[in-house]
């Protein structure tokens, strides 16, 4: 930031993510202060907290940024609010429900002359951006994903992702595809899914992707929710120079089987860091692809019903 003062930033929605990512970010980071919350459901110790996002912007236009924290359903009209106060914002992955609302919040941003970071933290892990300079020159023959977690253990009780608009396994998954859509040095589009919906519930606990792109490239993804012996956070991409692996989300890379050594901050420091450079410059960063590939899995998938779910 220009000024030595740090920036009063406030925090929408205090759930897991926010306590354990975003919190602690900001008290990391001397360009922001956590000067408020918005929570129903209990703020943070010591810190301002207010009912309503309307509530924050009316009593607080000291605070010029907001972090949006909560599920991607009510997050249009929190975002909407702020931007239309002038407010510069952060959203937490996915920037939002639908594909239409990130374009009218990047336009509505634009009107109003302020900040719009739509983030994806996978592409903050350590070893992307060294995955990234890697694949830049290579001809890339196979891209393989694996991303498998289990449910109860990373979102327990939480009944909004298995709502419409919850994104059900492209909650994680979308994570992967940040990552796909960051890495690779030519775009490739989605050629066909089967989503797999339990018979009681409204969105995917389990994914295949198939993607097409250039040179005939075989790529494909599978997430599933159903793992239960620990997570496989993967991607394996084979070349004309080798194979690359990210794996543990990114953190680690390998190249034939030899891990690289990566450094970072860390995805949530790095994501501050970022909306402080964007601020500071008077720029927006604003990426649909990862949520344009779930919108087409969604509109190409052929669904299978499998067993209930029960949390």
């Amino acid at each position: 930031m220009t000024d030595t003062a740090a920036m009063p930033i406030a925090i929408v929605g205090v759930g897991k993510i926010a306590r354990d990512q975003h919190i602690p970010a900001i008290a990391a980071d001397d360009r922001f202060t956590l000067a408020a919350t918005v929570s129903r459901s209990g703020g943070v110790e010591g810190v301002e907290n207010f009912e309503t996002v309307e509530d924050l912007l009316a009593a607080r236009p000291d605070i010029p940024a907001l972090s949006l924290c909560m599920p991607p359903l009510p997050r249009f009209a929190a975002a909407t609010a702020a931007l239309a106060a002038g407010r510069h914002v952060m959203l937490e992955k996915p920037p939002g429900a639908t594909v239409a609302e990130v374009f009218k919040l990047d336009r509505l941003a634009r009107a109003r002359g302020v900040t719009l970071h739509a983030t994806w933290h996978s592409r903050c892990a350590d070893g992307v951006a060294a995955a990234r300079a890697w694949l830049r020159d290579r001809q890339i023959t196979r891209l393989r994903i694996d991303w498998r977690e289990d449910v109860r253990k990373w979102h327990p009780g939480q009944d909004w992702i298995w709502q419409a608009g919850g994104l059900g396994v492209f909650d994680p998954g979308i994570n992967a595809l940040s990552i796909m859509t960051e890495i690779l040095p030519h775009p490739l589009h989605l050629s066909g899914a089967e989503l797999h919906f339990p018979e009681n519930r409204e969105t995917p606990i389990a994914a295949d992707l198939r993607f097409a792109g250039p040179g005939g490239i075989d790529a494909s993804a599978g997430f599933d929710w159903r793992e239960e012996d620990g997570e496989v956070w993967e991607i394996t991409v084979d070349t004309d120079g080798g194979e690359l692996r990210l794996v543990d989300g990114g953190a680690r890379l390998l190249i034939d089987g030899t891990e690289q050594p990566v450094e970072g901050p860390g995805e949530y420091p790095a994501l501050y860091h970022r909306f402080a450079e964007l601020i500071e410059t008077a720029q927006s960063d604003v990426d649909p692809a990862p949520l344009v590939h779930v919108a087409d899995a969604f509109m190409l998938g052929r669904r299978i019903v499998v067993e209930p779910f029960h949390d």
